[in-house]
């Protein structure tokens, strides 16, 4: 799962079920890749402030 969520993240080509060009698709596709870095970041900061 982590492989998938990384490889995710990184940008890497997903294997494409259509040709067509879904520029909207896209666009939400690196809305989330966004959230996610921003949800990992707070999750890394909580724990830096709990351990310290």
């Amino acid at each position: 799962m982590l492989k998938k969520i990384w490889s995710y993240i990184s940008f890497k080509k997903q294997p494409e079920f259509g040709q067509e060009d879904k520029s909207y698709l896209r666009m939400m596709h690196g809305i989330n890749r966004i959230s996610i870095l921003m949800f990992i970041v707070g999750i890394i900061v909580v724990l830096l402030k709990i351990l310290k």
